[in-house]
């Protein structure tokens, strides 16, 4: 589920940054195409100090399972 276009799915690449904030970001795109888009729930605060990778690895888990995937919070 993204904030501009709703659920997207098929081949889909995924990246988590950490903002200067301290939350995770989580952005998905078609893969290879040029539009980003934001997974909604982004940003998200991390778990712990350095829980980028557990924030990340979470979101690519609900993608897979479908659903209407969302960051979780």
């Amino acid at each position: 589920m993204t904030d501009e276009v709703g659920v997207i799915t098929g081949d889909l690449t995924v990246v988590t940054t950490l903002q200067p904030d301290g939350r995770a970001a989580v952005a998905v795109q078609y893969t290879d195409a040029d539009e980003w888009y934001t997974l909604t729930g982004s940003p998200t605060p991390l778990p712990h100090p350095d829980g980028l990778r557990q924030v990340h690895d979470t979101v690519l888990d609900a993608i897979k399972a479908g659903g209407g995937a969302e960051v979780p919070t």
